[in-house]
């Protein structure tokens, strides 16, 4: 184990957050999580199942707090470990690469608790809207009721993971899903989860073409 492909990545990671202005907290923070997921990284092959094998067996030995950091510190990373320059570049360029970081993150829930409550809550207008869409979307594809029922349950949990959020922006709801993942202790349940989140998330900001997404992808993949 010499390690060598991950230790010049996580230093190329490393010197572009820093170039980006990130501070010596964040870059410790990230390096800590790199350095455990370095060691489940040697030796395997850089395609893209491989790195995700290792992130979700690195992931669970995280303290639940540090997920959303991890995990984004996992999804960017992935071009440098994978030698993907065009990725970098466009990674580099992006106005909306993640320094700072949002502190919010959903209340602390268990998950037995919460989803035995998701029947008896009530939605306002701009929560209905996005579950009667992604009901309509998931009809018109002539599944099992019982199969919609449960996806429109788990669109339900997020729509509740969400509330107290200060806007409504793609990095909340990303923050709200993997502030979730956590809660769900059954691999098969948290794949489901993800997969669901991510057709629905489409319906929550109002995409016209919102309904092209369903039953699209049942990877269930957390870096997505």
């Amino acid at each position: 184990m010499n390690l060598f492909r991950e230790k010049e990545a996580i230093k190329a990671y490393l010197k572009m957050l820093e170039s980006k202005g990130a501070r010596a907290a964040l870059l410790h923070q990230r390096s800590l999580f790199l350095d455990k997921l370095s060691l489940s990284l040697d030796e395997k092959n850089a395609d893209g199942q491989s790195y995700r094998f290792a992130v979700e067996a690195v992931i669970d030995t995280i303290d639940v707090d540090d997920w959303h950091n991890s995990l984004t510190a996992a999804r960017e990373f992935y071009p440098f470990w994978m030698s993907d320059i065009n990725a970098i570049v466009a990674l580099s360029k992006n106005p909306g690469f993640d320094l700072m970081g949002i502190t919010w993150r959903p209340q602390a829930v268990q998950l037995n608790e919460l989803w035995a409550a998701l029947d008896g809550q009530k939605f306002e207008t701009a929560e209905t809207w996005p579950l009667k869409a992604y009901t309509k979307a998931l009809r018109d594809e002539a599944i099992e009721q019982s199969i919609v029922d449960t996806r429109i349950k788990i669109a339900k949990l997020i729509l509740i993971r969400l509330r107290d959020a200060p806007d409504k922006t793609p990095k909340i709801y990303r923050i709200a899903v993997d502030s979730t993942l956590p809660l769900f202790h059954i691999k098969e349940n948290r794949r489901l989860f993800l997969v669901v989140v991510r057709e629905f998330f489409h319906f929550w900001i109002g995409n016209p073409d919102a309904h092209q997404f369903v039953l699209k992808n049942e990877s269930g993949n957390m870096l997505l």
